[in-house]
C-alpha cells in the first residue's frame, strides 16, 4: 500500500474520507494523491492543447480558489495529515474520467471515497461518479459514509455467491485482510428465491476457496429473504467494521441488488464498503 486516491469536493463527507485515508497511509507509509476535479465549460477547454487555456481569466480564478480549498483543508485536518506525504493535485476532467485518469497515471493501490449517510449506497447504484468508479475501477475502491475517528477493522466480511467469477473479487479481499493483519469472514446470502442446501453450498464452497489460504471455519451462511437484507442483519449481526464486495463494469454492485428493496439496504447499511473488481 504506497499510493492512495482521494476524490475531494472539500466537502464533509470528502473530509471523511481523507482521515480514514489519512490513518491507512500512517500506518503503511503512503502517500495520498488529494484530488480536485475541474469540470469547467466547454468554452473555457483548449482543444489544440488538449487541457484548460491557462491564461484564462475563468481558469485562474477556478485553480486559485481550488489551492485555497486545499490549504483550508490542510490545516482543518493537520491532526490526521501531519507526517504524510500529501499531493495536491487538480485536474481539469469531469469527475469519472479524472479519477480513472489519476489513479492508473500515479499507480495508486487504493481509491477512497466519502458518500452521504443513509443515502450514501443510493449513489453507488444508481448511476452516479461514485458508481462508476466502484464499477470501473480496477484497484478497490473504500466508500466511507460517516466520520471514522479511529479506523481499525476488527471483523471483516466480504459477501459472495460463491461462483467461480468472483474468485479473483476475493483473492483481492484476502490480500487486503492480510496487509491489515485481519481474518477475513467469507459469508453467503442464503434466500428463499435462490436456496441451496448444505450440501450444495459446502460444494461451492470447496471450489470457490480451492488453492487459496482460506480458513473454512471462517465461513457463514446467513439465511434471509433477500440478499440485500441478508447483508445488512448479518453485517449487523456480527458488528462488521467493513463489508467487501465483488463488482464487474456491467453490473457493480447492482449484480447483488433486485427490486425495490433496494432501498432497505440502502437505508440501513452505513457500514464503510470496499469493493473490489471481479
Amino acid at each position: 500500500m504506497k499510493r492512495i486516491l482521494v476524490p475531494t469536493d472539500f466537502s464533509t463527507q470528502a473530509d471523511n474520507a481523507l482521515k480514514v485515508a489519512a490513518q491507512i497511509a500512517q500506518n503503511y507509509e503512503a502517500e495520498i494523491y488529494l484530488l480536485h476535479l475541474l469540470d469547467l465549460p466547454l468554452k473555457l477547454i483548449d482543444p489544440i492543447n488538449e487541457g484548460v487555456g491557462g491564461d484564462l481569466p475563468e481558469s485562474l480564478f477556478f485553480m486559485k480558489l481550488a489551492h485555497k480549498e486545499f490549504a483550508e483543508t490542510f490545516k482543518r485536518l493537520s491532526y490526521y495529515l501531519e507526517g504524510i506525504k500529501v499531493h495536491e493535485t487538480v485536474e481539469f476532467n469531469q469527475a469519472f474520467d479524472g479519477i480513472m485518469e489519476i489513479s492508473d497515471k500515479y499507480k495508486c493501490d487504493l481509491i477512497v471515497m466519502g458518500s452521504s449517510g443513509s443515502d450514501g449506497l443510493e449513489e453507488i447504484l444508481v448511476g452516479s461518479n461514485t458508481e462508476k468508479v466502484v464499477r470501473h475501477s480496477k484497484i478497490p475502491v473504500l466508500v466511507i459514509k460517516s466520520e471514522i475517528s479511529i479506523f481499525k477493522i476488527n471483523y471483516f466480511v466480504f459477501v459472495s455467491n460463491l461462483t467461480s467469477k468472483n474468485k479473483k473479487a476475493f483473492e483481492e479481499a484476502l490480500k487486503f485482510a492480510k496487509l491489515f493483519e485481519v481474518d477475513l469472514q467469507l459469508a453467503y446470502i442464503n434466500t428463499p428465491h435462490k436456496f441451496k442446501t448444505t450440501a450444495e453450498v459446502d460444494a461451492l464452497l470447496a471450489d470457490f476457496t480451492s488453492g487459496l489460504d482460506f480458513d473454512s471455519s471462517h465461513f457463514h451462511v446467513y439465511n434471509d429473504v433477500t440478499v440485500e437484507r441478508g447483508i445488512r442483519h448479518f453485517s449487523s449481526k456480527v458488528n462488521a467494521d467493513l463489508i467487501g464486495i465483488g463488482t464487474h463494469a456491467r453490473k457493480g454492485i447492482a449484480h447483488f441488488i433486485s427490486g425495490s428493496l433496494a432501498d432497505d439496504l440502502v437505508n440501513h447499511i452505513k457500514k464503510p464498503i470496499i469493493t473490489f473488481k471481479i
